[in-house]
């Protein structure tokens, strides 16, 4: 099985290899089957909605989704983005607890679907599945602790950047190249922790200064070892 720590397809081949399906019966398999779907959604559908129970895990196959939570201004702030890999759902079935964020469509998107008795009995049989769930938490507890420090210790400017080189990396960029995202100024403005306004000012200054060209609400990185050495990110 493949050990990419930043790709939870691995995860999903335990459910379609017949000796890590050995550990169910004739009769969870044919439920399993029943119950395991794909599932297609437009731009802007629910994935999960914060607050409500968990009954399984989403495996993104196609599309981009963006994780939020609501603050008690009603502001959403978005905690990451989801793509091709990702896992959702899962933080939620090991802790027991109601979903922690929600999660909405960014453009139409195909998931995978397990329902929760199956993905927890798998976990706690198979040790493969379990130690490579283990990196890949490992490696997102780090993106999370690294966006802390990016919006505690660092300016607005140096923000934008390592933002920037952030998205492009995480979610790659179209035939043109510009960034596979397209973000409104106010959804770029909570990524990077400032007000609207200082957003679209930073934005039109990277542009003015030919380190980004802007198409509507698509970027794309002209000058990417200026953009890096500005936000303190390592080649």
């Amino acid at each position: 099985m493949s050990e990419n720590v930043n790709d939870f397809t691995s995860l999903y081949r335990y459910f379609q290899d017949p000796e890590s399906l050995k550990l169910f019966t004739t009769e969870e398999l044919n439920a399993l089957e029943s119950e395991n779907k794909v599932i297609e959604l437009n731009k802007g559908d629910y994935i999960l909605e914060e607050g409500h129970a968990s009954n399984g895990v989403y495996l993104v196959t196609h599309g981009t989704a963006k994780l939020f939570k609501v603050g008690f201004t009603g502001k959403e702030q978005i905690i990451r983005f989801l793509k091709k890999g990702d896992l959702i759902g899962y933080r939620s079935i090991l802790s027991g607890q109601p979903f922690g964020a929600t999660a909405t469509a960014l453009e139409p998107m195909t998931l995978e679907f397990i329902p929760e008795r199956f993905f927890l009995k798998m976990l706690q049989h198979n040790s493969k599945m379990s130690f490579e769930m283990l990196k890949m938490i490992s490696k997102q507890l780090g993106d999370a602790a690294d966006t802390i420090t990016i919006l505690a210790q660092k300016t607005v400017r140096e923000r934008l950047a390592e933002i920037l080189i952030m998205l492009e990396e995480t979610l790659g960029i179209d035939d043109e190249g510009y960034i596979r995202i397209s973000l409104r100024r106010e959804e770029m403005a909570n990524l990077i922790g400032t007000a609207t306004e200082s957003a679209i000012r930073l934005i039109s200054e990277f542009k003015t200064d030919e380190l980004i060209e802007v198409k509507g609400r698509k970027i794309k990185i002209l000058e990417h070892q200026r953009i890096r050495k500005l936000g303190h990110v390592d080649a």
